[in-house]
């Protein structure tokens, strides 16, 4: 496809490949970095897409060279009708992938499997029981923890997502890294990023620097393998010698990879973000409701894009609540 006829090329060329559909607002844990802790308006079931809008609008991305397609929520499978949508996605020639907090995993292993689903991202930011429970409000980390060993042992490609923040969990670096050993799984660490009502602060944040400070004091000199990544990779991926899984550092905040970003976001309620980051958003879901052709709308978004999250392109910006406030909440827009 020609680059300059391509609606999902920006400004600066980067192509966006990979479209991350948030299938509803609502999920069975309240996690702190992702929800606030009077909860959110939720839309009503009216605003929200149908399992046909989700799938229209996810052709039309695809046939515009989108190739992999990420379902989040909320929780994506607290939605009824997921399995549905799930099969109807796998029809489409693309790379299908989901994240999901595990809670109900153990219910889908069958349909994923049928889908052709291999690659499952899973939220766990602790590993121990008293603080999963602090920071999801929720006390489900057995179950959590017992449905991430069955994806292992079924067969799937087990990402493992902790937000890090400082004072709670950042002692656990090693921990999580030491669970590689024994298990094919990447884990990942996330920098907590800022989002409506999550009392964000810089300070909070563990840095990819001071993550790698404490794997390298643990682990010998000359274990850490540094990893290629991955084309438009947002982590940064290592291994420690002889351990079945690996780790990496998603530094979103300290130590950005807008360069090389090739994504895009729709919200459950039809709201096509350009960038995670970015407070604003552009309406498909009405247009394509009246029968409006909702490609130049595309077009326009993504040629709209900010070269650096969102337009905050200094830490400085980054840290203005006027900036980073307007935007939704983390389960309202999917991750």
């Amino acid at each position: 496809m020609n680059r300059q006829e391509n609606i999902l090329t920006d400004s600066f060329g980067r192509e966006h490949t990979y479209l991350r559909i948030s299938l509803t607002e609502r999920c069975n844990l309240r996690c702190t970095y992702c929800m606030p802790a009077e909860g959110i308006q939720l839309s009503p079931k009216s605003h929200l897409m149908s399992f046909e809008e989700i799938y229209t609008i996810a052709k039309l991305f695809v046939d515009h060279g989108v190739t992999k397609i990420r379902l989040t929520g909320g929780e994506p499978l607290v939605r009824k009708d997921a399995a549905t949508i799930l099969e109807k996605l796998a029809s489409l020639p693309v790379e299908l992938a989901i994240t999901t907090n595990a809670v109900s995993v153990d219910r889908f292993v069958d349909t994923f499997k049928k889908c052709g689903i291999q690659n499952i991202n899973v939220s766990l930011d602790s590993l121990q029981p008293e603080k999963f429970k602090q920071v999801t409000r929720r006390d489900e980390f057995e179950r959590t923890y017992n449905n991430i060993l069955l994806l292992i042992k079924e067969g799937f490609n087990v990402k493992m997502n902790a937000v890090l923040m400082k004072g709670f969990n950042d002692n656990e670096v090693v921990d999580f890294v030491q669970f590689t050993k024994n298990h094919p799984v990447a884990v990942r660490f996330i920098e907590f990023m800022p989002f409506d009502g999550n009392a964000w602060k810089l300070d909070k944040t563990v840095s990819y620097q001071e993550i790698m400070q404490q794997v390298n004091f643990h682990f010998p000199e000359g274990k850490v393998i540094r990893l290629q990544d991955a084309p438009n990779d947002t982590s940064k991926n290592y291994k420690i010698e002889g351990y079945k899984g690996s780790f990496a550092v998603i530094s979103s905040v300290t130590n950005p990879f807008c360069d090389t970003c090739n994504r895009l976001r729709l919200t459950a309620n039809g709201q096509l973000k350009n960038c995670l980051f970015s407070a604003s958003e552009t309406d498909l879901l009405t247009p394509l409701r009246e029968g409006k052709s909702i490609e130049p709308i595309i077009k326009e978004a993504v040629h709209a894009k900010f070269k650096v999250r969102g337009g905050m392109d200094t830490l400085d910006k980054l840290q203005n609540p006027d900036l980073h406030g307007k935007n939704r909440s983390m389960i309202a827009i999917g991750g």
